[in-house]
């Protein structure tokens, strides 16, 4: 029996925030490729593409979207993380088909600073499981302003040096690799009712690899009808951000972002895993002057800021939202006693908040039996902020199957 696609879904997002702030702030003639396993099959794509946080216009010169190499990928029950980022490295195959992303018919389009575009609707056949590729490429000089660093098995993508927009292979020698996600932001497809959409939202720690062992982990265990948006940025606060070029990479506060964030086809619910960076950033300004002490929030303050930034739009939005623990931070360089009472407070609030529909217990899944303050054994980094690869596999693990059918 044929699908009948009736709506349009997101299968693949990220946050846009502010980009670390080195020397070189600017590209030119520069082809970026994304590429991206597809949860649902579909006819039908859009693409949002976001300079939100840009100073200056951005200008697309061209986009296409093209089926990968990573196709083979069509089976992820039986395949392991390792197997996949082996694959999604691969070669494209010889039948190389890149398709035109337009804006109103036109091959070019102009981001202005502060804002998003919505791309046409692109004809586009996809079955679940199978990879394609998105590549962008600039022209001109382009503020490279607007972008988010991200890990995981099914993330990253490569730049080039030239125009290889179109082409099937990107050259060795003038091509890297890359975990910063520039300008796209969000993409949809157009496909079965049954289908949605399920929000990440945080900091470094959702910007890093639990979202995609979550999007394995639907794959192998028959959870086919969900997507994981992924919406982090490292180093956000709920209450504060920064505004010197220092910290610019830490992004927008809560209050701003998650209004934005929201805007996701199909979603259905959001996970909130936020609030450890307000808990660890101020240590005083005669130690860094923009983190001072006044930024310390306490337990109810971060609950308020939930409660009025996150519950209160999820809910106008008619998303469930699911609460989650923040993790361990014993021997994190700036760790205190205090910082752990609050914590611990905010986490105990995430647990029993009638607020929510639910919570995900991370810092259960993670935290060591005999010393809840720390990370239990393997599960560490090495910072003892960061959890260790294994340790985001369980965080995968510990999400309810209630959010995933």
């Amino acid at each position: 029996m044929s699908k009948e696609f009736s709506k349009w879904v997101a299968c693949w997002g990220n946050a846009t925030s502010i980009t670390d702030r080195k020397e070189a702030t600017y590209a030119k003639d520069l082809t970026l490729r994304y590429p991206i396993r597809a949860c649902f099959s579909g006819n039908k794509l859009r693409f949002h593409f976001s300079n939100l946080t840009g100073t200056e216009p951005v200008t697309i010169s061209e986009a296409y979207v093209a089926k990968s190499a990573q196709s083979q990928i069509a089976n992820a029950q039986t395949s392991s993380a390792a197997t996949l980022d082996v694959a999604k490295n691969s070669a494209p195959s010889a039948n190389y088909v890149p398709t035109a992303v337009t804006f109103s018919g036109r091959a070019t389009a102009t981001i202005p600073a502060g804002e998003e575009i919505l791309s046409d609707e692109i004809s586009f056949d996809v079955t679940a499981g199978e990879t394609f590729d998105v590549s962008l490429y600039f022209a001109n000089f382009t503020q490279m302003n607007a972008g988010t660093a991200i890990t995981g098995p099914l993330s990253g993508g490569k730049y080039s040096y030239g125009n290889f927009a179109k082409s099937a292979t990107l050259p060795d020698d003038l091509t890297r690799k890359t975990n910063w996600i520039y300008f796209l932001n969000t993409i949809d497809i157009f496909t079965e009712e049954k289908n949605f959409a399920l929000v990440c939202f945080g900091d470094s720690i959702t910007a890093q690899d639990w979202p995609d062992y979550l999007t394995l982990r639907c794959a192998r265990e028959g959870f086919n009808n969900v997507a994981i948006i992924r919406r982090a940025v490292s180093g956000t606060r709920i209450l504060r951000e920064y505004s010197c070029i220092t910290y610019a990479a830490y992004g927008l506060k809560g209050a701003t972002r998650f209004p934005i964030e929201m805007n996701v086809a199909g979603a259905r619910a959001v996970i909130v895993q936020h609030g450890i960076n307000d808990i660890i950033h101020p240590v005083g300004v005669e130690v860094n002057k923009f983190r001072p002490w006044s930024d310390m929030p306490t337990a109810d303050d971060l609950i308020n800021g939930v409660r009025t930034l996150y519950i209160t739009h999820a809910r106008k939005l008619g998303l469930k939202i699911y609460s989650g623990t923040l993790l361990p931070i014993y021997g994190w360089r700036t760790y205190n006693e205090n910082r752990d009472i609050i914590r611990t407070a905010f986490n105990e609030w995430l647990r029993t908040a009638p607020d929510f529909d639910g919570c995900v217990d991370f810092d259960k899944a993670v935290r060591g039996h005999d010393d809840p303050k720390r990370f239990s054994n393997g599960f560490d980094s090495g910072d003892h902020l960061h959890p260790s690869a294994k340790a985001y596999e369980a965080m995968a693990e510990c999400v309810p199957e209630e959010l995933l059918k």
